[in-house]
């Protein structure tokens, strides 16, 4: 793809996470994209699996045979098609612009946040950016539903950000996952929100080759054995954050032409800010398009918004996290950042909007 392609932008009127939480727990709306079963089901049990997208489930409807049975289809994600965003999206059922988690790193007062980490290059930012303050929307409506995580993550800024107010049930393994969830259905729980990271994780360490496709089977398994242990009737509804590219090495470095007239950058490798110097950001936006424009949709803040990208509302706080130009890959190619520290090098990665990081599954049956 290259700037003649055309992204492929959330669906934040129709099918889109955004919808699932105030369909499946609030009740407020019934999308003709939940199967109908799902919908009058008296339990309901969301699991989000991090980082499935529908074209790569396609692509292995023999690897995922549970998944492949189950009733539904592709909806989109948010933009960026990135975790912390779309994460937040979907607990709070509100586009990034709102509820303000724009993405992995987002500028802030002092610097950049991590907000999987929720830190800065100053360390642990919790007490200096109060989550609270950074995402304030209510999560799943002000109810205080059941959420099945890892142990790990409870006391996190991001958990707190995107799951306030949640009872959190913790594992720490795939075992603790089931039993969890069936142990809250088995109490009459009406509606659990379940999270897995380990097809995510594998894709971003391995690619979307042979230890993508296993993790991917036992992720399948993992539904059939909660689904023949749940009580009967209650509904299951799979979906997902975003889905996944290979990028592998092909990751550009922003020549001098672009640096020289940067203050920062922010965001994700497929979907950077880049933050002008003061005075710069026309001739930055120039530069940009000029570098990227073969293998990334380069658009200013402006038309970020404008187009809806973000939602139909950006608010204020939100606004002010954004760079000056965006630089969204549409090739198979991310976008370095010397200031962004990795464990490992990531092969696969997703934030833009190509389709295959921007659908996601929404599927469902009722055991």
């Amino acid at each position: 793809m290259n700037e003649r392609a055309l992204p492929l932008a959330p669906d934040y009127h129709n099918a889109c996470v955004t919808h699932l939480v105030p369909a499946l727990l609030e009740g407020t709306e019934q999308p003709d994209w939940i199967p109908a079963a799902v919908l009058a089901a008296d339990r309901v049990v969301l699991v989000v699996l991090d980082g499935l997208g529908w074209n790569q489930l396609e692509a292995r409807t023999g690897v995922a045979p549970t998944l492949a049975a189950m009733d539904g289809g592709s909806i989109t994600t948010v933009a960026p098609s990135t975790t912390a965003a779309a994460l937040t999206s979907i607990s709070t059922g509100r586009p990034p612009g709102e509820h303000g988690l724009l993405g992995y790193r987002i500028a802030v007062s002092d610097g950049v946040l991590n907000t999987l980490r929720w830190n800065t290059a100053d360390g642990d930012a919790r007490t200096r950016h109060a989550p609270a303050a950074i995402q304030p929307v209510d999560c799943f409506g002000s109810q205080r539903p059941p959420v099945v995580t890892w142990s790990a993550f409870a006391d996190s800024g991001f958990t707190r950000a995107h799951l306030a107010g949640a009872r959190l049930a913790g594992f720490n393994d795939r075992e603790g996952f089931v039993d969890n969830v069936v142990s809250l259905a088995s109490v009459g729980e009406p509606f659990i929100y379940a999270y897995w990271d380990g097809i995510d994780h594998t894709a971003h360490e391995f690619g979307l080759a042979d230890r993508y496709d296993s993790e991917l089977a036992e992720c399948d398994k993992m539904i059939a054995d909660l689904s023949g242990r749940l009580p009967t009737g209650t509904a299951v509804m799979v979906t997902a954050d975003h889905g996944q590219v290979h990028v592998g090495e092909s990751m550009i470095d922003l020549p001098a032409e672009v640096t020289t007239l940067l203050a920062g950058q922010s965001g994700e490798a497929r979907f950077r800010w880049l933050h002008a110097r003061p005075g710069a950001a026309a001739e930055l936006l120039v530069a940009a398009r000029e570098a990227f424009g073969e293998v990334a949709w380069v658009r200013t803040a402006n038309e970020v918004v404008d187009t809806g990208w973000l939602g139909p509302v950006v608010t204020e706080a939100a606004r002010g996290r954004l760079g000056d130009v965006a630089v969204l890959a549409s090739e198979g190619v991310g976008f370095v950042d010397r200031a962004e520290v990795m464990p490992f090098q990531l092969i696969g990665r997703h934030g833009s909007l190509t389709p295959d990081e921007m659908l996601v599954p929404a599927l469902g049956a009722v055991v």
